[in-house]
């Protein structure tokens, strides 16, 4: 198996009120310090993987989209094509939860599907959660944007959308893995190759100077906070003590690393 990050790009922005829910912002800023870091500013970098296995590409995640204008992300086509795999070279696109920087890139700017050769798969829970009509009429406020644009991806790209369970595996060598909290079908993956193994974590941890680090801190993205953490510990733990390779959406390019437990 070959896997290449392919970077839909990063945003800068100053550190947001909040964005540790139950951590003060002298804490985040001293790990941000702490690693080399500019304190008051977050960077967050978007890595969607393209794995090569047995013939077939398949991409695991896909970036915002087309943006208007210039724009640092929503580069995953251009990044693609740099690289000599045009968007119909696509057999598989795998979605690990719904949020836009995950999603929209299903579609192109023309509102159609983005990948017009591949199939889609979503996690069941994440399907159920995001398209039952009684929770987008009780979703607060903040969320009712977010229920929008998954009707809207969806509904362009519906008749190639086929839906997998935890524990599932839905290619050669990589198996579905339930880590719900930060959405609730939010799902991670583990591929194996012979003896290797790779953890594809999608968004068990934002900004891993922050989140790996600190497991218990909560990010502002995560629905269930205290589920997250849960999966989050399980999860890591597991990772430091069998040694595997990590792919982390939201760590710098190329997003790969080895975690090892302190203390």
């Amino acid at each position: 198996v070959t896997v290449t990050a392919i970077p839909d790009g990063s945003r800068t922005m100053p550190l947001p009120d909040g964005f540790v829910r139950n951590a003060p912002r002298d804490a985040v800023n001293a790990a941000l310090k702490a690693a080399f870091l500019p304190e008051d500013q977050l960077t967050i970098y978007f890595n969607p993987v393209l794995l090569e296995i047995a013939g077939r590409r398949i991409l695991v995640d896909t970036g915002y989209g087309p943006q208007p204008g210039p724009s640092p992300v929503g580069q995953l086509q251009g990044t693609l094509g740099a690289i000599g795999i045009e968007a119909g070279d696509i057999d598989t696109v795998v979605i690990s939860h719904f949020h836009g920087d995950h999603i929209n890139g299903l579609l192109g700017p023309d509102g159609a599907s983005a990948f017009p050769n591949a199939e889609v798969l979503v996690p069941e829970h994440e399907w159920a959660f995001w398209t039952d009509a009684g929770n987008a009429s009780r979703a607060p406020e903040g969320q009712k944007a977010a229920f929008a644009n998954v009707a809207r991806v969806f509904d362009a790209v519906a008749e190639r959308v086929f839906r997998f369970n935890w524990e599932q595996e839905i290619a050669p060598g990589l198996v579905a893995i339930g880590t719900p909290g930060h959405t609730p079908g939010h799902t991670s993956f583990m591929l194996e190759s012979g003896k290797d193994q790779l953890f594809i974590q999608s968004d068990l941890t934002n900004t891993p100077f922050l989140f790996a680090r600190n497991p218990g801190w909560h990010a502002m993205f995560d629905m269930d906070p205290a589920l997250a953490e849960d999966s989050r510990r399980r999860m890591l733990a597991r990772v430091a003590a069998e040694r595997l390779l990590v792919a982390g959406f939201h760590y710098p390019f190329p997003g790969a690393a080895h975690l090892e437990a302190d203390g």
